[in-house]
This record gives structure tokens, sequence and C-alpha cells, in this order.
């Protein structure tokens, strides 16, 4: 705990301003000379002003003025203060007494009094600008960083109340779809609408929850896919082929739950006739970082027009949550073969 306080104070930029402002001050004992007490006197105090002028402008004038876009009224403050600095340099000079036994010391070497001429004064404000210079770039970088901050807390709170809407729509609309389908067996296979029931209450386990998060683990969607297969053979007759294939050695990366769904439910709504024969095609796949689902299902032509818009509220709510997780990170492609009477949906997320 110690260590990581020492290392947050090292790492701190006011630990930097205080060991520069130090560094300068106590910079004169590398000159050749021996110095009076009245210089290092004068040398404490000014740079005790220094350090007033550099928190004064990053803390209070640039937040109050510049902040607030009052642009004249910083840039007049500016050049009011360095007046004001060259005044109190020169202040400090007569009242410590610096300036008379600097003199001195410079008459007794044989050299000129660097206070003889206006360099002096020049000096004064160049180290002014360069005070008020650093302390404005800090504050104006600490404030972009701080909206920055502030505007992807917002983004991720607009992004999460978004996904959880998302949620909360495609929950309905598939529980609907459940119970019918246990509603139907009830009368003619109670047997079936038994297990239908047990299976349900594993995946409503898994809805409420694995579906409070973001995030699941692919072992559990993959569960729940399963789980959600079993239930719709229950209802369907000979005439229906369903293949559902997982690579046997799939990483268990992290994935939206519940985001399969919508697209085998879509197969299962679009790819099943009454009075021909269809099939379901499902496969799961793992290549390096990425993921595979493909989805190919019968085309039968009463019900193209469903497969040309994806009117399903889920497929619409689960694009936008593609993008909203997986930005930049997947491909989603949709193709609908006429000649073989099939449709294709091939989801790829990328884990990098």
């Amino acid at each position: 705990m110690a260590f990581s306080s020492l290392k947050k104070i090292f790492f701190s930029v006011h630990f930097y301003i205080v060991t520069c402002l130090f560094a300068l001050m106590l910079f004169p004992l590398s000159w050749p000379i021996r110095l009076p007490g009245e210089f290092w006197v004068k040398q404490v105090l000014v740079h005790m002003v220094w350090a007033a002028l550099f928190y004064s402008n990053m803390l209070f004038f640039t937040p109050k003025l510049l902040y607030k876009n009052r642009v004249v009224v910083f840039v007049l403050l500016m050049i009011a203060l360095l007046v004001l600095m060259v005044y109190l340099n020169n202040w400090l000079d007569d009242v410590t007494g610096c300036k008379a036994a600097m003199g001195k010391l410079f008459k007794n070497l044989g050299k000129k009094s660097s206070g003889d001429d206006h360099s002096y004064n020049y000096w004064t404000i160049i180290s002014a600008l360069v005070i008020l210079g650093v302390s404005t770039i800090i504050a104006v970088s600490k404030k972009i960083k701080a909206d920055q901050a502030v505007f992807q807390a917002t983004q991720q709170e607009k992004i999460s109340s978004e996904l959880s809407f998302l949620r909360a729509q495609i929950n309905p609309h598939f529980f609907f779809n459940i119970l019918h389908t246990i509603y139907a067996l009830s009368d003619s296979n109670p047997a079936a609408a038994k297990d239908a029931v047990y299976t349900l209450s594993h995946m409503m386990r898994y809805v409420i929850y694995e579906n409070k998060n973001n995030l699941t683990s692919l072992e559990k969607e993959i569960k729940f896919v399963e789980d959600y297969i079993k239930l719709m053979k229950l209802r369907l007759s000979d005439d229906v082929q369903i293949i559902f294939e997982k690579q046997a050695d799939l990483k268990n990366h992290e994935v939206a739950p519940m985001l399969f769904l919508p697209f085998i439910e879509n197969a299962f709504k679009h790819g099943i006739s009454s009075v021909h024969p269809s099939y379901i095609y499902i496969d799961i796949s793992q290549t390096a970082d990425k993921l595979k689902l493909e989805i190919k299902n019968s085309l039968f032509e009463e019900k193209s027009a469903y497969l040309e818009d994806s009117n399903g509220i889920g497929i619409v709510n689960t694009k936008r949550r593609l993008d909203l997780l997986y930005h930049g990170r997947y491909t989603l492609s949709v193709e609908r073969n006429e000649a073989a009477r099939e449709f294709t949906v091939v989801l790829i997320f990328d884990f990098k």
C-alpha cells in the first residue's frame, strides 16, 4: 500500500513541478563563485512567488477564465501578471539587499553587474512566460482529459442502457414463442410438454442470471442453444432434419448472452414447412481468435418475403447489439440461394 502511494506521488505532475523549481533554486550552487546570503534569501522568496504564480494560474485563472472562453480577460490578466512579476522581482532585490550584495560581489570580481541593464528584466519576463505557459498547458490538458472521461462515461452509460433495453425486448419475444410451443403440446403430447417445461426451466435460469451482464461464457451460450433446439424438436415431424454441429475443442471465450438465438430462432420460424421436407443446419466452429456461427435452412417460396425483410424484432435488435458490443470486430453475411433453395447466415466474431 505504501509503495503504491509512493509510486502515485512519483508519477504526479506536482512532483515534477516541485522538483524542477527546487532544482532551479539550487542551480547557482554550480557556479564557481561563493554567493552572498542575501542572494539565497531572495532566491527562496522568488521561487515561492514562481510556485504561487504557477498554481494560481493552473488552479484558478485558467479554469475561471479560459475554460469559460473569456480569452480577452485571460490575456490581459497574463500581461498584468508579467508586469507584476517584474515589479516583485525588483522589489525583492531591494528588500533582501540582494541587488546591492551582488553588485558588490561583481565589483570585487572585476565584472559588470547583471542588474545594470535591462536584460535582467527580460529574463524575468521570459521565466514568467514559461511558467504561465506550462501551467496553462497542464490546466487545459487536465480539462480535455476530464471532458473525455465524462464523455466516455456518458457513452458507456448510454450503451449499457441501450443494451439493457434491447435485451428486455428480446426476452419477451423469445418466451412468447417458447410458451406457444408448450401450449401446442399440452393437449396432444402431455409427456413432451412436461419435458419442455423442464428444459425451459434451465433456459429461464440462463436468461435471468446470465442475461443481466453484457458477457457470458461461450460454453453456457452453446448449452442454451442446445436446450432451445431440444425444445423445438418436440413439435417437429420426421420430415424435418435438424443438424447441430460444434467443434470439439472450442476455447471458452466470452460472448454476449442470447446473441445466437435470434438467428437460430429465425431459421426455425422460416425454414420449416408443414407440407414439404425441410432442414436446419447449425455449425459453431473456431479458428485462431475467431468464432464462426453458420446457419443454413430450407427456403420456401411462401416465406420468402419474411426472409427478405428479416422482420423479427430479435434479428433487428441483435444486429444493433452486434454494433454496440463488437463494432469493427464482426462480419454478418446473409445469402439467399434460389437455385439451391437455401437460406444461409454466417456470423464471425473476432476476439482480438
